[in-house]
């Protein structure tokens, strides 16, 4: 833990996802290290019935940072019996896409072991697909979204969609990008 993290999902200082909620939601959260920030972020996610579960269980790392292509030895929670058990659950957002160790990447592979395969219903980013979950047919949808990372800011910047808008709004930033983004999901 840095100064300033919050000791909960995503909570890195350096990570975006929180920014950008509290951006849509007018959350007016706290950036620190305290138990009121790690509690006004479950009360959120409580009020609007989200959940949050990373794919991966368990990795190694050499360098220890968040990003995705350092993970080795990486052990997948089985997202299928999780939707199984939550009943409720009818859309998964990817905070993030198919690179490399992304979490629409390890689905996938978590997929191929049960020999399911994500139907495209859109191709443009952010990409969403579909499944039928085996047994029940509940259909899942699956957006991945632009990873809420720095590191994806260059990803962003060569998006015709974000080159578009910052023509229109020099001031727009790789953030109110995904602000717009995020905010169709959530």
């Amino acid at each position: 833990m840095k100064p300033g993290d919050v000791d909960f999902c995503y909570g890195s200082r350096d990570g975006q996802l929180w920014k950008i909620l509290d951006r849509i939601f007018e959350l007016n959260l706290l950036f620190e290290t305290s138990d009121e920030a790690v509690q006004q972020r479950k009360e959120f996610l409580n009020r609007h019935e989200i959940g949050i579960c990373d794919i991966v269980e368990s990795a190694r790392r050499d360098k220890v940072d968040a990003s995705d292509l350092g993970m080795q030895q990486v052990i997948l929670r089985n997202m299928l019996e999780i939707l199984v058990e939550n009943e409720h659950v009818h859309t998964l957002l990817f905070m993030g896409g198919n690179s490399k160790n992304g979490p629409e990447y390890f689905f996938r592979r978590l997929l191929k072991q049960y020999d399911i395969n994500l139907e495209v219903l859109s191709s443009e980013v952010p990409r969403i697909h579909e499944l039928s979950l085996p047994k029940s047919k509940r259909m899942i949808t699956t957006v991945s979204l632009t990873a809420p990372s720095g590191a994806a800011n260059r990803a962003v910047g060569s998006l015709q969609q974000y080159k578009e808008l910052k023509n229109k709004n020099p001031e727009m930033n790789t953030i109110d990008f995904r602000v717009l983004q995020y905010k169709k999901f959530f």
